[in-house]
């Protein structure tokens, strides 16, 4: 069975986990009450994944991406695939973010996270990293370090709220093909806000 269709009705606020879960729990309630399946991505996503960036507005693009052209697309995804930890917010069959890190074999591996424009300012941005910090500090990483435009305010206040501090001015060292101004975040993987992503979900919040 899809995960997605499993347990569509369920409100995970009095759930305090069990050993048996994986890094933070895969369902989660947005702001307006809608409930998304938040996972791994799995190869059968491909479409899905390709599809939402075909319709990511050219607005809502940060630092030269998504590329706009569909082989461009198709050769950043498949390599994001390849090399890093990649997450989808998804339910009924559709894709609405995605949230990667990699590569997955560095210490300080590099974050990026991108929700369509339909379904913006509902918390999923927030939700897909918690999923990538909490993954990336099971699997041993010492931090997570990102690229951000000084210019996208939105953002900055999110990876700030979720503990990331400013330490450079950046663009030479992503990992994830970036082409814009940008100054570098860095989140140490072993800080209390970085643990509590891990907590079970009654008590993380």
């Amino acid at each position: 069975m899809r995960p997605e269709a499993t347990c569509q009705y369920w409100d995970p606020s009095d759930c305090e986990g069990t050993e048996h879960c994986p890094s933070r729990c895969p369902r989660f309630v947005d702001t307006t009450g809608s409930v998304w399946t938040v996972r791994p991505y799995a190869p059968s996503d491909r479409e899905a994944l390709l599809e939402m960036y075909r319709e990511f507005d050219s607005d809502d693009r940060a630092q030269g991406l998504p590329p706009l052209t569909e082989e461009r697309r198709v050769e950043w995804i498949d390599t994001l695939v390849a090399d890093g930890g990649n997450f989808v917010a998804t339910a009924d069959g559709e894709i609405a973010g995605h949230a990667v890190y990699m590569p997955t074999h560095d210490p300080e591996p590099e974050l990026a996270v991108f929700v369509h424009q339909e379904y913006q300012s509902r918390g999923l941005g927030t939700e897909l990293c918690k999923h990538v910090i909490a993954d990336a500090s099971a699997a041993g990483r010492d931090a997570l370090v990102l690229e951000v435009e000084p210019s996208n305010r939105h953002a900055i206040g999110m990876y700030e709220r979720l503990g990331f501090e400013r330490v450079e001015a950046g663009g030479s060292r992503s990992r994830i093909d970036r082409r814009a101004p940008s100054f570098q975040m860095r989140l140490e993987l072993s800080s209390p806000s970085a643990l509590t992503t891990r907590h079970p979900p009654l008590v993380r919040g």
